[in-house]
């Protein structure tokens, strides 16, 4: 046996720990974060019917879960590390699924974490007011940093020093989380449902069922209402659904880690199925809770929770008004308390998932070298630091909202190639191993791409300030991708062969 061929046995391997409920629990877990709680109060204002809101929150969990059960196929067709990085360059060539990766380690996935870890921060600072954001600790090349932004960047490094420790702490602390936040919402949505119904909020909601209006406010005023209808009614319905859409995302995490999980083939299909469905009929619930506690409409002037209804609920923050209604006084320290445990344990999940990814990339040269390296943990130790580092400074680049729309844009294109190479794979590799068939095909993913392409020219019109931007984004890795391949080239000892991440 060669030297190589025994340093390569010395070398850590990755670990099959994650069973089907581990896996389960990251797709749950890394969907819920803080959406469910705030972003109904945009939807509101957008659709403004109780009708629409729950429509949207329908349409947004049918195309999620039909994508799910589409990336089935791959993932038992292709359990490889990186997952949907992996499938993108099988389908279509390296340079696709280095854009992907480029457009994850940008804006995806580290825009969502630090997104979370801000969202965090906040409600963080409704216990301790001295982490809100109007407290500015010092100055950095004239940007203001606050005690928010420092807490959400430590929530990162802690985080991305437990699964540095390795996957056993990182799936324990997922597990955990991901279960008491499952049963907190769920008790939430029981009393919403059950207990804490207010009348007048549902005389007020199901005599407008249908009345969709678009209520454009700024300076804290109403501006005009917009009756929708037609055309109008569908591009407003598209608009809203960036807060649902962000909100049921990042179910896909899961197939970043099929080298670690046991029987793949099977359980990563069966977890995609089973968590986005959960998550999807948890969301709808929640609204439909909200709905019968406050009113669709509101005022932005108005001092009481009723008054403001979901569209003006302070900070927009839905959950809160609604368990005001419920709980009265002590709401607003149980639901921070609910949502700094929904958004912990979301990132853990986003944290532990994406740096997967980096290491495949680097196994394909297309990343930084280290990063394609195991620790003695068995867990890619640098390409975490690295994702840790990128999200940290994001945590300082912008608000939630903006890392909301920016996210959103650029996931969807990719979802969009993904689902669409079902159908070339089928073309390109017909005698290939499918444990899983998508199911539906090829209607449901046809209709899937179809929809997910509408949504995406409706952000590019109605949110075209933080839509072209992803779009510039993953047009950038152009060059650079044809820049780290020459460097790579010209750097490597001369097979020019790419070692692949697998299984």
């Amino acid at each position: 046996m060669s030297a190589g061929n025994l340093e390569g046995q010395n070398q850590p391997q990755f670990k099959r720990e994650l069973k089907l409920l581990d896996s389960t629990m990251i797709v749950i877990g890394s969907m819920i974060g803080s959406g469910i709680f705030i972003v109904s109060a945009d939807i509101a204002r957008t659709v403004g019917s109780p009708g629409y809101l729950l429509l949207v929150w329908l349409t947004t969990g049918i195309i999620t879960v039909i994508a799910a059960l589409s990336y089935g196929e791959l993932a038992g067709m292709m359990p490889h590390v990186g997952g949907q990085y992996a499938y993108l360059r099988e389908a279509y060539n390296p340079l696709i699924g280095f854009l992907y990766g480029w457009t994850l380690f940008l804006v995806i996935q580290t825009g969502t974490i630090a997104a979370v870890a801000v969202a965090f921060a906040k409600f963080t600072a409704v216990l301790i007011p001295w982490f809100g954001e109007t407290n500015i600790l010092f100055a950095i090349f004239g940007l203001k940093v606050s005690a928010a932004q420092v807490l959400a960047i430590a929530s990162v490094a802690f985080l991305t020093y437990v699964n540095m420790r390795g996957l056993r702490e990182g799936k324990i602390v997922q597990d955990i989380f991901t279960i008491t936040k499952t049963v907190a919402l769920l008790g939430l949505i029981l009393l919403g449902i059950f207990i804490a119904r207010n009348a007048a909020a549902i005389s007020a909601n199901f005599s407008n069922f249908w009345n969709a209006s678009w209520t454009h406010a700024a300076d804290g005023k109403i501006v005009s209402i917009e009756s929708l209808s037609g055309w109008m009614l569908i591009a407003a319905m598209g608009a809203a659904m960036v807060g649902s859409l962000f909100s049921s995302d990042a179910w896909n995490n899961i197939t970043f880690t099929a080298g670690e999980v046991v029987n793949p083939k099977r359980n990563i299909p069966l977890s995609l199925a089973l968590g986005t469905l959960t998550v999807t009929v948890l969301y709808i619930l929640a609204n439909l809770s909200y709905i019968l506690i406050l009113p669709v409409l509101g005022s932005p002037t108005a001092t009481s929770v009723i008054g403001r209804g979901i569209q003006f609920a302070a900070d927009d923050r839905v959950g809160t008004a609604a368990a005001a209604m419920i709980f009265g006084a002590p709401a607003a320290i149980i639901m921070a308390i609910l949502i700094m445990i929904s958004t912990f344990g979301c990132n853990n999940g986003l944290i532990l998932a994406g740096a997967r990814v980096y290491y495949a990339m680097a196994k394909d040269k297309v990343f930084f070298k280290g990063a394609g390296k195991l620790n003695s943990k068995s867990v890619p130790g640098a390409a975490l630091v690295v994702q840790g580092i990128w999200a940290s400074l994001l945590c300082l680049s912008g608000t939630y909202s903006n890392l909301l729309d920016y996210v959103i844009f650029a996931v969807l294109i990719f979802y969009i190639l993904t689902v669409s190479g079902i159908f070339i794979l089928r073309k390109k590799r017909p005698d290939a191993e499918r444990p899983y068939k998508a199911f539906g095909y090829p209607v449901l993913p046809g209709l899937y791409i179809l929809v997910a392409a509408a949504i995406s020219i409706d952000l590019l019109i109605f949110k075209p300030r933080y839509t072209w931007p992803g779009v510039i984004i993953v047009l950038l890795g152009i060059p650079v991708y044809f820049i780290w391949k020459k460097v790579s080239s010209e750097g490597s000892s001369g097979s020019g062969k790419v070692t692949r991440a697998s299984a």
